[in-house]
């Protein structure tokens, strides 16, 4: 097995002074790695459908739902998706934000897997999960490449099963 976590490069002021950016393309681009990553988002998880919320969370949730079989759904920004969809709006520390997934994109009882890159304070995540409840399916678990713990995101998922594989 790969120690995959020495490939996320450290990249001082990016996008802004003050801010150490996680640089995953180095991980995404050595083959062993990004396989162990997919492998270990989705290991021993029962779901029908991931979802991959924008943009980063594509990257790692389509290859994730190939690899089990299950199909991909996007969550995107608004104004990004071209059918009828459900929205929700959240809070950032400098404003707000609004997701959507399409409406029909999932089947009531659908089995869902969330799939991002960096679970931060949780606001992003927190919204997706209420879109989907509000589409009919269920939350299988939420699945993170890395966690910022001393953001405290994960105390907005509770009651749901989180993975991180690499907390900072």
């Amino acid at each position: 097995m790969t120690d995959w976590s020495t490939l996320i490069r450290d990249v001082p002021d990016y996008p802004k002074p003050g801010i150490l950016f996680k640089d995953i393309t180095p991980l995404l681009a050595d083959h062993a790695a990004f396989t162990q990553v997919v492998d270990e988002l989705a290991d021993g998880l029962v779901f029908d459908k991931v979802v991959g919320i924008e943009a980063r969370g594509f990257i790692l949730a389509a290859p994730v739902a190939y690899h089990s079989g299950a199909g991909f759904v996007p969550v995107r920004k608004k104004g990004k998706l071209p059918a009828a969809t459900l929205e929700e709006s959240y809070e950032l520390e400098y404003g707000s934000a609004t997701i959507e997934v399409h409406a029909d994109a999932f089947t009531p009882g659908d089995r869902v897997l969330i799939v991002d890159d960096v679970l931060a304070t949780g606001g992003t995540a927190e919204a997706t999960v209420a879109l989907i409840r509000r589409a009919g399916a269920e939350i299988a678990a939420v699945s993170f490449l890395m966690e910022l713990s001393f953001l405290s995101g994960r105390d907005r998922l509770q009651g749901l099963e989180i993975r991180t594989l690499l907390t900072v």
